[in-house]
């Protein structure tokens, strides 16, 4: 049997926004084509009759034909309106390395993001310094910009 990550999956209430402000703030690249799924199948894998799903796939930074950042949008949509918190059950956050932690978290916060929490600096024995901070995008999922130095 062969396993190979494929994508993670975000539900945006507007995913040309979300999709815009990954490929803003960390380089994130679009990989075409744009999806607009519907039919009968679609609705058999969701169980959602007459779904429609719109979106697209941003590849990672860092990787040329790694996984996937899928950034859709549901109609009907999803009611729950919720910001997913970082200690519930599911998906808990999106890490991204950088240099220059405060520089990142700055287009976060220049591009509709927010600042959660505060930035650290922990020593780990064998391991290096780790410095991170979480923020949110501009829809409420969070993300950690961290730097380990060796």
């Amino acid at each position: 049997m062969s396993i190979k990550y494929v994508h993670t999956n975000l539900i945006a209430r507007d995913w040309k926004k979300l999709a815009d402000f990954y490929i803003q703030v960390f380089g994130c690249t679009p990989v075409p084509p744009e999806r607009d799924i519907s039919g009968e199948w679609i609705d058999e894998m969701t169980g959602i009759s007459g779904v429609r799903i719109r979106g697209a796939h941003l590849r990672l930074p860092g990787y040329e034909n790694g996984p996937t950042l899928e950034i859709f949008t549901y109609e009907p949509e999803g009611h729950d309106t919720n910001f997913p918190g970082i200690n519930q059950y599911g998906f808990g956050h999106i890490a991204f390395h950088a240099d220059d932690i405060e520089e990142v978290l700055a287009s976060v916060l220049a591009h509709g993001g927010t600042k959660f929490g505060g930035l650290v600096k922990k020593e780990y024995e064998g391991l290096g310094t780790f410095a991170g901070v979480y923020a949110r995008d501009p829809e409420g999922n969070i993300i950690e910009i961290q730097n380990w130095k060796r």
